[in-house]
């Protein structure tokens, strides 16, 4: 008889668990290598986790909703069909209590024992008291709030052993509030948290963002929030704290892109490749961030990174919430790159098939929320960001026009408005206008060759 275990993965460097959100098998269903046997939701990415192995489900050690560390047993496979009755009919409803581990596998799968922390260096003045930690339960228990702040990279966690300092007391500044390498760097040499200049004012908040309770009426239904719901939630507020947000409109004449698109669209088409108008507004941006690079930079404490690459992240609407695959190297790419890159990532981003890698270290941010009829909207950054460019609907209306005599007439085009919000702690008006003038310019008189 063959036994399978199948465990909790890990996604990520800096992933230490994982909500199982979904069983798609049930207990006692046969299952084929490679097909998705249950979906997880860890502080990064969704994903649908493929069966190890070919056979029938035979244990369920993780209901759904439960959140465990990674390398977690979460069930068995047994290749011997005949051994699934017995453990089908021992399965309870509710969440069995951990089967004691066999001592060799218990030795495998136990997490080593943490070195004793060397005595810190004497710092040249004394670090002020950890403030209390945030997040805890009326009984003294961790939140999912304070465990995802305490769950940093490696790194953040050996600088924190190091120094005795309790991450959970750091504001972090990093994603959903993450504690960074800066974030402590920045506590041990000032004895302050190195979150941003506006987490260190008086009024700020620093704790876990709280949502206010609201009541339900009789007759409501009170659907509970996703992991990546709350994340984006929690990203969306601390975005708003920590950035001044200023948006610019430019409205956009697309009648020379809808040209080339239907001249050009079925020849992609034989390619594998979906032409669309947002492949051409990502070209433009790829191609003007290069050209403006304060639009493609990052804010920490109180300096400025320009980053070395162009990543552009472009946001895909989910029926369970919003996620951001980044396009790396997007300046690097011809329209069909980024074209194909747009249909592959937002396809995988539908599907659960995104790695943790494909949503992080992006630059600039596009969302495209015209596909659903919006004239215009005003997005809000994604930190640490410094811009994002909102995508209105592209459509015909009626416009202004000068002909070569002087002369004006009203014309039948192809327009659609850009919105860009920036940070305007680093990026000032004329900076932001300056690239959108010239994503704009190009937007209109598309270079042939590009195609």
């Amino acid at each position: 008889m063959a036994r399978v275990d199948v465990l909790m993965p890990q996604m990520g460097e800096s992933i230490a668990e994982g909500t199982l959100s979904k069983w798609l098998k049930k207990l006692g269903d046969e299952v084929k290598r490679d097909e998705p046997l249950f979906e997880i939701s860890t502080d990064k990415v969704d994903a649908e986790i493929p069966a190890p192995s070919a056979g029938v489900l035979a244990e369920i050690k993780v209901q759904e909703g439960q959140t465990v560390p990674v390398q977690t047993l979460v069930a068995v496979i047994e290749t011997d069909k005949g051994a699934t009755a017995p453990a089908a009919a021992a399965a309870a409803p509710a969440a069995p209590a951990p089967a004691k581990p066999e001592p060799a596998k218990a030795a495998a799968s136990a997490p080593a024992p943490a070195r004793p922390a060397p005595a810190p260096p004497a710092p040249s003045r004394p670090l002020p008291p950890s403030p209390a930690p945030a997040g805890k339960s009326g009984d003294g228990t961790e939140t999912a709030e304070e465990r995802l702040r305490r769950k940093s990279t490696p790194l953040v966690r050996k600088i924190a052993a190091e120094h005795q300092v309790d991450i959970a007391g750091i504001p972090g500044s990093g994603f959903a509030g993450r504690v960074t390498k800066n974030d402590i760097l920045g506590y041990i040499e000032r004895g302050v948290p190195a979150a941003s200049p506006v987490s260190r004012l008086p009024s700020a908040p620093t704790g876990p963002i709280a949502h206010p309770a609201v009541d339900a009426w009789p007759g409501d239904r009170v659907e509970p929030w996703s992991k990546i719901r709350k994340i984006t939630a929690d990203h969306m507020i601390m975005s708003r704290r920590v950035s001044a947000h200023v948006t610019s409109f430019f409205e956009i004449d697309y009648t020379r892109i809808a040209e080339l698109r239907k001249g050009h669209k079925a020849s992609y088409a034989e390619r594998g490749v979906n032409l669309t108008y947002l492949a051409f507004i990502a070209k433009a941006c790829a191609v003007n961030l290069r050209k403006h690079p304060i639009v493609n930079a990052a804010v920490t404490t109180d300096a400025t990174i320009y980053r070395a690459d162009v990543n552009i992240g472009i946001a895909v609407a989910l029926d369970w919430g919003l996620i951001v695959p980044v396009i790396k190297h997007a300046d690097e790419l011809s329209l069909q790159g980024l074209a194909r890159a747009i249909n592959d990532l937002g396809e995988r981003a539908r599907s659960k098939k995104l790695s943790p890698d494909e949503i992080q270290r992006g630059t600039f941010t596009i969302t495209n929320p015209g596909v659903f009829g919006p004239y215009a909207g005003i997005p809000i950054i994604n930190q640490p960001q410094v811009a994002i460019l909102g995508v209105g609907a592209i459509e015909k209306r009626p416009k202004v026009l000068t002909l070569p005599d002087g002369s004006d007439t009203i014309a039948i085009r192809t327009m659609g408005m850009l919105t860009m919000s920036y940070d305007h702690r680093v990026v000032d008006g004329a900076d932001a206008d300056h690239y959108l003038a010239d994503v704009k310019a190009m937007l209109q008189d598309f270079p042939e060759q590009e195609l």
